[in-house]
């Protein structure tokens, strides 16, 4: 029991440390080789933040472990409303922007909604798999569109910041980053599936808990920086940004990968409260006064009350 549960930690650790200098790398490599911010922002940042995502669910399916690989990915969406975005209004209320109102969530809503009725079979296919990529690639196709269209070509902050990178040192973070990510993902799956196996929990379980908190660490980590900073207008949208790829990209490459059987619990409960969570975003965000809404420290209470509400249910049913 100790190893496995080194191997969470340690996996965790080195996950989203390599997450990191891949994107890092990926970016400075982009640059070189002369891809535009607008292309950096949407695809090196959208992919490379949801990478410790996309590689555990990957690596799950190849193990046979489709658990943990559904488990992350609806696990990471409930993490990330009810405990990120809670915790950082907490924080510092956060500023919730018409456009995410009037347009991201709505299209987050429909997502969930087509991968709820993908679902309905208890399984995912190859061309349920091939659906949520396609749609992925429409998305990606669309909010280019809609940047070119409002001359939206600056870099991502983060990046801003960040400082030259000579093409030999970014293509060796690039390269060292991915290779580590599929180790560390490798290492974070043994040890979770071990553990599960102990307590004799199903990988759903582990999956939706510690591998979704795990995978979601980076996310977790910069929310608190801005909140401490007091730049928490994107926080919404980012997480918006962050769900839409895990429901298309993370589930979707797990299910090319390996079709996965569903268990009945998944759409019941974990697809269920990832949708009335995405609704209750909407609903918390609205403001009838003002064009802009704000979550305030009251409502990211009630965000984290029902992650642990949530939480705590998941462990008694499992014992």
């Amino acid at each position: 029991m100790l190893l496995p549960s080194l191997a969470i930690i340690i996996g965790l650790l080195l996950l989203v440390w390599s997450a990191d200098r891949f994107v890092d790398g990926a970016a400075a490599t982009a640059r070189h080789f002369g891809m535009s911010p607008l292309l950096i922002g949407i695809v090196i940042i959208g992919f490379g933040t949801s990478a410790p995502e996309m590689v555990v669910s990957a690596i799950s399916a190849l193990d046979g472990s489709p658990g943990i690989a559904l488990g992350n990915a609806y696990g990471s969406n409930i993490t990330n409303i009810a405990l990120i975005l809670g915790f950082t209004a907490l924080v510092k209320p956060v500023l919730v922007h018409s456009q995410v109102l009037k347009q991201d969530l709505p299209i987050l809503l429909l997502v969930t909604v087509i991968s709820a009725y993908l679902l309905y079979d208890m399984q995912i296919s190859r061309l349920d798999a091939g659906i949520l990529i396609a749609m992925l690639a429409i998305y990606m196709a669309w909010t280019i569109w809609q940047s070119l269209r409002h001359k939206n070509h600056t870099l991502p902050e983060e990046l801003q910041q960040q400082k030259y990178m000579p093409l030999s040192k970014a293509l060796l973070w690039l390269v060292i980053g991915l290779m580590l990510l599929m180790t560390s993902s490798q290492l974070l799956v043994w040890g979770a599936v071990e553990v599960a196996h102990y307590f004799g929990v199903s990988d759903l379980i582990i999956g939706l808990t510690i591998v979704a908190i795990g995978t979601s660490l980076p996310e977790l980590a910069s929310s608190i920086v801005a909140a401490r900073k007091g730049e928490v207008d994107l926080a919404v949208g980012n997480i918006i940004g962050s769900n839409l790829f895990n429901t298309l990209a993370v589930v979707g490459i797990a299910g090319v990968i390996h079709p996965m059987q569903v268990e009945s619990a998944v759409l019941s409960r974990d697809v269920l409260v990832m949708s009335v969570l995405t609704v209750a975003l909407f609903a918390l965000g609205y403001s009838f006064k003002q064009k802009n809404g704000y979550i305030g420290r009251f409502k990211g209470l009630l965000l984290l009350i029902s992650y642990i509400g949530y939480n705590s249910y998941l462990f008694y049913t499992a014992i």
